[in-house]
Order: C-alpha cells, then structure tokens, then sequence
C-alpha cells in the first residue's frame, strides 16, 4: 500500500491509514515525528517527583518516527479487532466507557501487540507500541516543563482528576470517565493530543528501577529490568495532575486490564516504508 505524505503545517507531515468501516469516525492519522536529542526524565525537584524511577536524566538521541496522532479508538480498534487473527482473539467492544472516538480501553499489552500484528499484515507497514523514550520525546515535543502545556495543568486542556491542583494550577472538572480523543482541540508542536491523561498508553519497554544504562538510541529498552513487567506513561481520567507528567512513569503485567489504559501506534519513518 503506498504512503502518500501530506502537509499539515510548513513542519507537520502525516499519513493516514485507509482502514475503511469508520464511517464518520475518526480516522488514524500519523504524524511524522522528527528526529532530535532531549533529555529524558525529570530533576530531582520537580514538583510530583516521588520516586527515583524518573531519573537520572540522560540525553536521548531519536531517529525520526510517525506517531498517532490521537490514541487509538474504539471505532479504530474495532475495525482492526475484524481483521484476521495473527496469534490471539481480540473481543471487538472492550471498552467501558462506549463511544467511536473515545479511547479503547480494557486491553492488555498482549492484545494491544496483536492489534500492531494485524495491523501490519493489512497495510503492509510495520506498526508497534511506542518505545518509552519514542513516548516522552513525542509527549515533550521540544519542552522541558512538567506538562508540553508549561508548567502546570487545567481541566480546560486535560482529562484528569480536576479535584487535585498541581503548583498553581486550578481546580476543575473531575469527569470520572474517559473523553472523545479529539475532545479538547488542543495537541503539542508535533501536532499529537491527548498525551496527558484520558488513558494511560501502553509502551513496548520492560520495567526498570531507574535509567541507569538505559540506551540512548530511542530503542526499547529489553534488557534486564523486570520482564514481567511493562510501562504505562500519560497518566488518565482517574489520576492527579502530577501522575500526567511528561516524565511521569508507571507500570502493570501486561495481561492487566483495566478502564484507564489504552495505547498509541508508531511506525516506521519514510525511508523504510514501502
């Protein structure tokens, strides 16, 4: 299937993938990511910082990558959920909270994998969970602050628990349910929404104490660390402000399923593609 790139700002490049059955749905577009270095984690005194498992900072050197711009769907993940199996079943309507362009949620990591698989196999593009330093580099989008938004969080650009205030910030909606991805009309300058609560997001990495001799490549990270064991990065509708962090990171088994974890998709950049 060829790849026709378009142009949504004089930076912004984007695909999007013919998947059909959508109908008014939204579709999945993917944005090019470009490449670049930046430091991942957070300072020691960031505000929300409980734990040493953000740190130490370290630069990380990204190839460029496409991205989704939105989480994937529930219209989405149906679709794909039709096509023909790769290795598991995929139950067509996992979510709890229903609507086409509200994110899936209730998925493992096993299924959200099978959902790239089948992916692949019906575009004939690589398509995968994102690598956790691909997730905060995509998130940041050339920021340093807590948030891609500054340095604090609103209800008015967000899904969290409003309820809670981070440094400044006011307190606001606590909508106790997930919200349509393209809800807030709000994205970072790489042009992706929805980074900072609605749904955690699957990564592809195992679980690491901190990142000490983590790669720098942008590669998931495979080695050693606990196995058993993925990250989840952006934090929910459910969390506090500070669990919505750009450095902000977590963890589940991957067979775990529950109504405030979705995921994204990334795929490989224009020189690889066919």
């Amino acid at each position: 299937m060829a790849l026709t790139l378009r142009r949504t700002t004089a930076i912004t490049r984007y695909y999007t993938e013919p998947l059909g059955a959508l109908g008014d749905a939204i579709p999945l577009q993917m944005l090019l990511i470009p490449g670049g270095t930046f430091t991942m984690g957070s300072p020691e005194d960031e505000l929300g910082r409980l734990d040493p498992d953000e740190g130490p900072q370290h630069d990380v050197t990204m190839p460029e990558f496409f991205m989704g711009r939105y989480p994937v769907t529930q219209a989405q993940w149906r679709t794909v959920a039709a096509m023909p199996q790769v290795e598991r079943e995929l139950e067509i309507a996992p979510s709890k909270f229903k609507g086409a362009d509200r994110p899936v949620e209730q998925v493992t990591w096993y299924e959200v994998v099978e959902f790239c698989e089948r992916l692949s196999v019906h575009t004939g593009r690589p398509y995968r969970l994102p690598s956790e330093a691909e997730w905060e580099y995509a998130c940041r989008a050339g920021t340093t602050t807590p948030f891609h938004f500054g340095k604090t969080l609103t209800t008015e650009v967000a899904n969290y628990r409003g309820t809670v205030t981070y440094g400044d910030g006011p307190k606001g909606d606590y909508r106790e349910a997930t919200t349509p991805v393209d809800h807030f009309d709000m994205a970072n300058d790489f042009g992706l929404c929805d980074m900072h609560g609605n749904v955690w997001e699957w990564c592809q990495d195992i679980w690491h104490d901190n990142y000490n001799s983590a790669p720098t490549d942008g590669s998931a990270w495979m080695t050693d660390g606990n196995g058993s064991i993925r990250i989840l990065r952006g934090g929910s509708w459910f969390d506090s402000p500070e669990n919505c962090r750009s450095a902000r990171r977590s963890d589940a088994r991957p067979g775990y399923r529950v109504d405030d974890i979705g995921f994204r998709v990334v795929s490989a950049p224009p020189g690889s593609l066919p």
